[in-house]
């Protein structure tokens, strides 16, 4: 038996975090003395403690620090794919953080950079933000802010269908003069949950022309507690949320899980988001080759959704300039998924209206054997 001091020193734990570590049952000493109230240990211990500490290194919480150690006394390649999962976890929300400080970066320095989908290589001189020169011509407003009738809007179309595959309905869309949203629902309750998480984004009031980036934004991520709060008390039920707002010159974008956001401009298809999924992770942490993510089973295995729990996901934000021409595009997955991005941009491209452009996107994911609910916005930035 190794006295408290021993086993801290062998197991690299501190006294005190022995000491937190029995008081929450995560690594009970093998003995208490009843006199003194001294603590022992056993070596066999020290193989758990390490595990503890390394986790604990990682960032992990204590409470799935508990759960992996459960796991792992009956299930050690259980324990390591949950491991995996939590960095899988850490990674995204790292990219997303990541997103936002560039995002913000651009837009106190000039353009906002954005991630082309159809090439490896970023198309700066069409996917670059506009000028504020501009986003003021967009909003019939000056650079210190002040605004007259707007000189742009977006004129829109929503589409929903239910696919060839799916016996009901739990996508969820809006299209509205200031408001675009799609939501993805999943679970029994799956339908009801992305109607809810889309109602309560609809309570976002119209941002003034003059509004500040950072003032919309704080709307959006508070809509989406919102949301996610709405979607509380459906069992084993979620969805994934994409949602836009538009102050005349500027698209304010709010993402959590696999729906995307997409912009068509000059010719280029540039997407917006990143999918919030195991798969994503993988491929951003370079342990997946992009072109292999897409036939993996486990692709729709989502890492962030509403779903109601005790702490709702941080959603990934940001803000791009619009210019006029530009067509934007909101889907859930079951167009995403399935079919592939020069035939989206090919769709999109057609030079029709944004209905028949939402029509030609519905029958598309229809052709490719439609095996899952489609939503889907199209909206074109067009003079007033």
């Amino acid at each position: 038996m190794l006295t408290i001091g021993d086993f801290a020193r062998a197991s690299r734990l501190s006294a005190k975090a022995l000491r937190r570590y029995d008081e929450l049952g995560l690594l009970p000493p093998a003995r208490v003395d009843p006199f003194t109230g001294y603590r022992y240990y056993a070596e066999e211990q020290l193989e758990r403690a390490r595990l503890i500490a390394w986790l604990r290194g990682i960032g992990m919480p204590l409470a799935e620090v508990g759960r992996v150690c459960a796991l792992y006394a009956s299930d050690a390649s259980g324990a390591a794919r949950a491991i995996r999962g939590y960095w899988a976890r850490v990674e995204s929300e790292t990219a997303a953080r990541r997103d936002l400080a560039a995002s913000l970066v651009d837009r106190l320095k000039g353009p906002t950079e954005m991630t082309d989908e159809t090439a490896d290589e970023t198309a700066d001189e069409t996917a670059d933000a506009a000028t504020d020169e501009t986003a003021d011509a967009a909003t019939g407003g000056t650079a210190d802010g002040t605004a007259g009738r707007p000189a742009f809007v977006l004129r829109t179309a929503v589409r929903l269908d239910r696919g060839l595959v799916r016996a009901a309905q739990q996508d969820a869309a809006h299209a509205g003069p200031h408001l675009l949203a799609v939501a993805d629902g999943y679970g029994p309750e799956g339908g009801r949950a992305a109607l809810a998480a889309v109602g309560a984004l609809e309570a976002v009031p119209p941002p003034a022309p003059s509004a500040r980036a950072g003032d919309v934004l704080n709307a959006l991520e508070d809509a989406v507690r919102a949301a996610d709060g709405a979607v509380s008390g459906l069992a084993e039920s979620g969805t994934t949320l994409t949602a836009a707002v538009w102050t005349g010159g500027r698209l304010a974008l709010a993402h959590v899980g696999d729906s995307r956001a997409y912009l068509l401009r000059d010719g280029a298809f540039v997407r917006l988001t990143r999918d919030h999924t195991v798969v994503q992770a993988l491929v951003d942490a370079g342990e997946l080759d992009p072109a292999e993510a897409a036939d993996r089973p486990d692709r729709a295995l989502l890492l962030k959704a509403l779903d109601g729990g005790d702490a709702a996901p941080e959603p990934e934000l940001g803000v791009h300039e619009t210019r006029p021409g530009d067509r934007y595009l909101l889907c859930t997955d079951g167009l995403s998924a399935v079919a592939p991005a020069d035939d989206i941009r090919r769709a999109l491209a057609a030079g029709v209206g944004p209905d028949e452009a939402a029509e030609a996107l519905v029958a598309l994911a229809r052709e490719r054997g439609g095996p899952d609910n489609v939503a889907c916005v199209v909206a074109d930035v067009v003079p007033a």
